[in-house]
């Protein structure tokens, strides 16, 4: 037995921008392409936050460090780069081209203050690892409580 079911032109959109998004977010470094035909992408990141610091994790492979720029600016980490493709050799024949070339940026604002000069980064294995100490006047501490006679 079919059941009718009343046409609702919401759902189909959201439907369809559901699926869109789903395909987008299967492709590795999500990328996307800009009017002049160069590749937009972003890198997968990974943001921890721990009592004392934050850990970023970026996922760079095939990288060169002269390619990676950081900096840090009233508490907002900008990590930025372009990965330059090598050039096509000559008499090739490319059946599929999927590694994902051109401009990033990723920024993060950070919610406490830190210590900017002690910043630490490590590219290993194609992951950028950058570690940001927080203040001491953001870290949480417990207040001792006097007794008063």
């Amino acid at each position: 037995m079919n059941t009718l079911m009343r046409w609702n032109p919401v759902r189909e959109v959201l439907s369809f921008q559901d699926e869109v998004n789903r395909l987008f977010g299967d492709v590795v470094g999500r990328r996307y392409s800009t009017e002049e035909g160069s590749a937009l992408w972003e890198p997968p990141v990974d943001v921890e936050e721990h009592p004392d610091k934050y850990s970023v994790h970026v996922e760079l492979p095939g990288m060169k460090l002269e390619e990676i720029k950081i900096t840090i600016e009233d508490n907002r980490l900008v990590i930025r780069g372009e990965k330059t493709r090598t050039e096509e050799k000559k008499g090739a024949t490319y059946h599929r081209v999927e590694r994902v070339y051109g401009s990033f940026e990723r920024a993060f604002t950070l919610t406490h203050a830190v210590k900017s000069d002690k910043i630490d980064a490590i590219y290993r294995d194609g992951v950028l690892e950058i570690t940001v100490p927080k203040a001491e006047e953001a870290r949480a501490r417990e207040i001792p409580i006097k007794v008063s006679r």
